[in-house]
């Protein structure tokens, strides 16, 4: 009788306390945990869906057609040529920055030696340069370009600062898309015969393709919003430049100065909404790129 006694249902439930007990703590963590992510994702969306609806409501009403006329005019506050500056300083930053910064992180990724010491102060360096304010890179691209080479308050003076200050981004993001391809690529790739450079270009890269256009997103919608550093290097002269060394304002430097002289905010407003739809369409053609490229 005593020995059956251990096993009754009475002494069964007894021994089951203590382990559903934290079983039901963990559930309890895991559902709060997961309503607060939920509720962090809602508060965010909501306030990008407040911010787009508020950019909209005050912007679309104000879009007229003198807004776009080819040279500005204190009457018409003409964004045209503000638009054009923006298209190319992001091309030209881009192309100053983007090979740059794939190479690198190729290198980085692929070539160099791990625990280089050289390596872990570059990522260190790329880790520091990310963080600095932009209006940094602007008084540092005004004492280069601007005084000491003297190419003046230009666009070449203001994409060359762009491209140094999304450099660290790409770096950073292309190589980790490299890292993410998985080791058993490369190995197949050298099992048949492939050289390394034939590897990384044939194997590695049509993988991490979409990593890497996830950064080249990001420096361009950086390079689109960015107002504080080609204020110091780019100038804000609203006009189509003549050639890379004339000055010229960017779309966000157009909206920066139409807000601070507060005459021309309905203006603000219709140039808000031109930024935000060029930055649609570079996310929107970034992702078809990218989704191609990932079938190669």
């Amino acid at each position: 009788m005593t020995g059956n006694a251990r096993y009754t249902p009475q002494n069964m439930r007894q021994n089951m306390r203590p382990i559903t007990r934290p079983i039901t703590r963990r559930k309890l963590l895991q559902t709060g945990l997961r309503l607060l992510v939920y509720a962090a994702a809602g508060i965010t969306g909501f306030i990008i869906i407040g911010i787009i609806a508020a950019i909209l409501i005050r912007g679309v009403p104000n879009l007229r057609p003198e807004l776009f006329a080819l040279v500005y005019t204190s009457e018409n506050a003409s964004m045209l040529p503000a638009l054009v500056n923006t298209v190319i300083m992001t091309a030209l930053s881009l192309v100053l920055a983007v090979p740059l910064g794939v190479f690198a992180a190729i290198y980085l990724a692929e070539y160099a030696r791990r625990g280089n010491p050289f390596v872990r102060v570059v990522r260190l360096a790329v880790e520091t340069l990310s963080g600095i304010p932009s209006i940094v890179y602007g008084l540092f691209g005004m004492l280069l370009f601007v005084v000491n080479l003297r190419w003046g308050y230009s666009i070449m003076a203001g994409s060359f600062t762009l491209a140094i200050m999304i450099l660290p981004l790409v770096m950073r993001t292309a190589e980790e898309a490299v890292l993410a391809v998985p080791d058993a690529y490369r190995e197949g790739s050298f099992g048949l015969g492939a050289g390394r450079l034939r590897t990384v270009f044939a194997v590695v890269l049509p993988p991490a393709a979409p990593g890497i256009f996830v950064g080249i997103i990001l420096a361009a919608g950086r390079i689109i919003g960015e107002s504080a550093a080609l204020i110091f290097t780019a100038g804000t002269v609203a006009q189509i430049p003549k050639n890379l060394f004339s000055s010229g304002r960017t779309l966000a430097v157009h909206m920066y100065t139409l807000s601070s002289e507060g005459l021309y905010l309905k203006q603000a407003y219709a140039s808000a909404v031109v930024l935000l739809a060029l930055s649609a369409l570079i996310n929107t053609v970034s992702f078809f790129l990218a989704k191609k490229f990932s079938r190669l």
